[in-house]
């Protein structure tokens, strides 16, 4: 193995400075160190094994981070909780995880203390005051800065959107190898997208932007993976557009990633503030997450130029990557197969379809096996063989490029036909007036289901019938007319989370709520 990993690094180079807080606070690699290395003391001290978890509800920064380097040096599974949530749905995922310590900032302690009712009192810990939890000094203070013995590799425990039913956690088998040469492994995920190592790790400087809550996979597989190469974390606390900007140019971002809504609002920014800020340190804008309207994307190639790089993935493994290059011969394409992952398209009775036709796609990655946790029959229930689904619609190309649809149980089937909302969304967001939109099936005794549409005007633009009329004459010509929205509503906020994934079971259930079954 080389010198890759944030604890081989941390001990090469202290001075690192391996992660920059929101408040723009400085951390040394050394500082991080040894704050994580005190931490393991001080759990160990209270009981915990190999195999144990920790749960964290902090906001993006250092705690966190401190949490994740500990738990991921010492063999445990760390699972970072969604901060939207209520207490009792914290409080669920704490006991579910089999958490044996849990991690509140102030910020969150509200809903964080009614969640604590979920684990024994000694186990609490808080950033800050947190009612009927312990400072989390008590629980580092006089701890040795030294490195633990018998160190052994963690894992993130990330729970699933939980789109029906209760969140499940994806839980993978720990190798019982050292964490370094587990985070070395870890280091294919930048690998694929050409991304080298920093300075620590004999590269020039990298840096890379955290734009999204740490509680989403996605963030913390990138983040971690790009601090365990030698890059400086920068976090933001809350994505602004202009802000973005400016921290891209403040700290020489060199890496990121990012969802098509930020891409969306980056390309609202007027002319003269987007001409304001040097954002050429950029190299990898890395997104995912949704489909992204091909305007859009090509919009945001002509302005960052051939930086900007997708793929297709999900919590419990596997995925695709398409490359500008890739993209721009196949505009639209979410791109192909990882080198060790596998795609396969199939219908409802779980046969193959041909090249080119609409099916649910399943996916496999060498080596990445898994479970829902507690949740046997769900975990067999989306496989096919040793191929997994979460439901996405899509369809390959001759030369294996994947392009999605929609989500299965997002389409409408209107008088029989099968209706691809996410297509219709794709055209609607084009509009300068329509800042979000949001496109599902709706009830209707004749048709089985209609479509309706949801949008979020722009900044200063006043909802009505008028935007209504104006935007459903814009599709003349690029949509059939069977595909329009019969309907438009009006909202001020769509309700996304903050990596950009929209709650779109929100806006539909209200309008089946008194139906024996929804479609």
């Amino acid at each position: 193995m080389g010198a890759l990993g944030f604890w081989r690094l941390a001990q090469a180079d202290p001075e690192w400075v391996a992660a920059v807080d929101p408040d723009g606070t400085r951390y040394t690699a050394g500082d991080l160190l040894a704050r994580a290395n005190r931490l393991v003391h001080g759990l160990r001290g209270l009981g915990l094994e190999k195999g144990d978890g920790v749960c964290g509800l902090v906001p993006n920064g250092v705690e966190g981070l401190v949490l994740y380097l500990a738990t991921l040096q010492a063999g445990w599974y760390y699972t970072p909780i969604n901060w939207h949530l209520t207490g009792p749905e914290i409080g669920y995922i704490v006991e579910d995880s089999e958490a044996k310590a849990f991690f509140v900032h102030e910020r969150y302690a509200a809903e964080g203390a009614r969640a604590g009712e979920a684990i024994e009192a000694h186990r609490r810990f808080a950033f800050g005051e947190v009612e009927g939890f312990r400072s989390y000094d008590e629980i580092v203070d006089g701890q040795p800065d030294t490195l633990p013995d018998d160190r052994t590799n963690g894992a993130t425990m990330h729970y699933t959107s939980g789109t029906t039913g209760r969140p499940k956690g994806v839980k993978r088998a720990l190798m019982g190898i050292d964490p370094d040469d587990s985070a070395e492994l870890m280091t294919f995920l930048l690998g694929l997208f050409g991304i080298p190592p920093g300075r620590p790790a004999g590269g020039a400087d990298q840096a890379h932007l955290i734009t999204s809550p740490n509680y989403h996979t996605a963030v913390t597989q990138f983040g971690g993976t790009a601090l365990h190469m030698g890059h400086t974390l920068v976090y933001t606390d809350k994505w602004d557009a202009e802000d973005c900007l400016k921290v891209v140019q403040e700290h020489r971002v060199t890496n990121t990633h990012m969802v098509p809504t930020h891409f969306k609002r980056l390309l609202s920014l007027p002319e003269d503030v987007r001409g304001r800020y040097d954002v050429s340190s950029m190299k990898w804008a890395i997104h995912a997450a949704a489909p992204c309207p091909v305007p859009i994307k090509q919009q945001m190639l002509e302005w960052w130029g051939d930086c900007i790089w997708e793929y297709y993935a999900a919590t419990e493994g596997g995925g695709t990557i398409a490359s500008p290059a890739d993209w721009r011969a196949h505009p639209g394409t979410v791109g192909n197969a990882w080198p060790i992952s596998e795609l396969l398209i199939v219908d409802d009775e779980g046969e193959p379809v041909p090249t080119g036709t609409h099916g649910t796609i399943y996916m496999k990655m060498a080596g990445a096996d898994f479970e829902y946790k507690g949740d046997r029959e769900k975990t067999e229930k989306d496989r096919l063989k040793d191929f997994f689904t979460v439901g996405d619609i899509g369809y390959l190309t001759e030369d294996g490029f994947l392009f999605l649809s929609d989500r299965k149980a997002d389409m409408i089937i209107s008088g029989g036909a099968n209706i691809y909302p996410a297509e219709i969304e794709n055209e609607i967001i084009l509009h300068p007036k329509v800042a979000d939109v949001a496109v599902f099936g709706i009830p209707d005794e004749e048709w089985g289901e209609q479509i309706k549409a949801v949008v979020e005007p722009a900044e200063g633009i006043a909802a009505g019938p008028d935007l209504a009329a104006e935007i459903l004459a814009s599709l003349e010509g690029r949509l059939a007319k069977m595909k329009w929205p019969r309907s438009i509503d009006f909202i001020e906020t769509m309700p996304r989370e903050p990596n950009g994934k929209l709650l779109k079971r929100k806006l539909r259930d209200p309008y089946w709520k008194d139906r024996e079954s929804a479609i």
